[in-house]
């Protein structure tokens, strides 16, 4: 069935279900499909556009605020529900672009096309970083409900090291599409957030 797209009607109805669970308040379907908006901006960029789309759709399917292991539970969900619909090199590069959102550093995979690709799905996901200040600052609003558990002084000592961590990259963004386009108006957001947390 070559002609099956890899993520079809049934699968995306099961993934949407699981991202409307109540206490998503970032990581749910608008998140996702800002990703694939992305994804089609950029598609001629891209070496397999299918894969990192299935990637998008997976990568917070598993997402519980308390777990270490999100991205390596999310990871597995894709290997299951995938499985038998594509060859096991293209599973794999999508299992890693998902387990790569853990630390955002690109995965060493085995070809250059696949790495821009892993390049291009981690900037996508970090690209609410580059947002207007408006749309930034209703991500951050966003993620501290999802962590609604942790107490303020935690919470912002935690937030504030995750934060300092990006701006000390010698880029956010690993693609130059994505560092035009994003990064100094990411750099802006972060110092002013790091600001309001200190």
């Amino acid at each position: 069935m070559e002609n099956e797209p890899l993520i079809d009607d049934a699968l995306k109805t099961e993934l949407k279900a699981l991202y409307a669970a109540e206490d998503r308040h970032y990581h749910n379907l608008a998140h996702i499909e800002a990703m694939l908006a992305l994804a089609g901006d950029y598609r001629a960029l891209l070496d397999d556009p299918e894969a990192v789309e299935a990637a998008i759709w997976f990568h917070d399917v598993i997402y519980d605020s308390r777990a270490k292991d999100n991205e390596a539970q999310s990871a597995a969900l894709a290997e299951q529900k995938l499985a038998g619909r594509i060859d096991a090199g293209r599973l794999s590069r999508i299992g890693a672009m998902i387990l790569a959102t853990a630390t955002h550093q690109v995965p060493l995979l085995d070809n250059a096309a696949a790495i821009r690709d892993a390049s291009l799905f981690l900037d996508m996901d970090l690209s609410i970083l580059g947002a207007t200040a408006e749309a930034f600052d209703s991500y951050e609003r966003a993620v501290r409900r999802e962590y609604g558990w942790v107490e303020e002084p935690m919470w912002r000592a935690g937030r504030s090291a995750m934060l300092k961590t990006f701006l000390a990259r010698p880029h956010i963004f690993h693609t130059q599409e994505f560092r035009q386009r994003f990064e100094p108006q990411a750099r802006q957001n972060i110092a002013r957030s790091l600001q309001a947390l200190t």
